[in-house]
């Protein structure tokens, strides 16, 4: 696995587990045992994935030592504020079962969001986290929070891919040392993205498939990502790209599959106003 360092020095590996809509019990259990024996140790999870106290089971079950695995969660909208900041936190840790988190986010930049990161602070400082960070945050509130809190966010987890490659949300966060994470690395699969013919003919030539082409090229842009799937056989897949490289000519190729097109989940959502649902994404 390679890694990502943050500017605190937590290293993040460039590839984990997401597990967005996973929420049956049992199915989530299995998922990051699989995930676990195929070699992921980084899992993402969130308050509003109602998957925390299944991931966690599955995670303590393992036998591997705390050490080993990577815990990202997410506070909640409804929870934004100090106090509300502060209990749920202890709701995740509790629902994990854990005693530290190595990452905690704030999911939406909506609500006192302001009070949540300066619970946050506290929260790092107290060692009760091990980095701290923002989801879904645009440039504009992104360079806010950085230029008016002690701490700047770590990490800014956003959506990504070669339909929507956020290159000037990726130059900001570089100018201020924010280290960006993508949800949605693989399009969701949306826009027959597995079968665009530029990313087709890359991943003829080195013998792979057109995710892991996708997945190569985020690596190559320093990107770590959280694919999310339910199938033992893609799991092994996503994680099997390090073992060849984009060249420099087909990296633009590959760059020129952007449309500027969000996945269907949270854009359908946002263009038709429904902010309830656009948020849990």
């Amino acid at each position: 696995m390679q890694y990502r360092t943050l500017s605190n020095g937590v290293e993040l590996p460039m590839i984990g587990y997401g597990t967005f809509q996973i929420k049956d019990a049992a199915q989530c259990e299995q998922c990051i045992s699989e995930a676990l024996e195929t070699g992921y140790r980084l899992f993402d999870t969130a308050a509003s994935y109602e998957n925390e106290a299944a991931i966690g089971m599955a995670l303590r079950d393992s036998g591997l030592p705390r050490e080993e695995w990577f815990v990202t969660t997410k506070l909640w909208v409804q929870d934004a504020g100090y106090d509300g900041t502060l209990w749920a936190f202890e709701h995740s840790l509790e629902n994990l079962g854990l005693d530290q988190i190595d990452l905690y986010l704030i999911h939406q930049p909506f609500g006192d969001y302001y009070g949540a990161w300066r619970a946050m602070e506290r929260l790092y400082r107290e060692g009760a986290v091990r980095a701290i960070g923002v989801s879904n945050f645009t440039p504009e509130r992104l360079v806010d929070l950085c230029m008016n809190q002690e701490f700047k966010p770590m990490v800014n987890q956003i959506e990504i891919h070669p339909f929507f490659q956020q290159n000037t949300a990726l130059r900001v966060m570089e100018d201020y040392g924010v280290v960006p994470q993508a949800w949605a690395p693989l399009s969701e699969a949306q826009k027959d993205i597995f079968n665009h013919k530029t990313l087709a003919k890359i991943a003829d030539r080195h013998g792979k498939t057109a995710a892991q082409v996708i997945l190569r090229w985020h690596l190559q842009r320093k990107i770590p990502t959280i694919p999310k799937t339910v199938h033992r056989g893609r799991m092994a897949e996503n994680l099997d790209v390090f073992d060849f490289e984009l060249t420099a000519k087909e990296m633009p190729e590959g760059w020129s599959c952007s449309v500027h097109l969000r996945t269907t989940t949270a854009a359908i959502h946002l263009r038709t106003g429904n902010l309830s649902l656009a948020m849990w994404i």
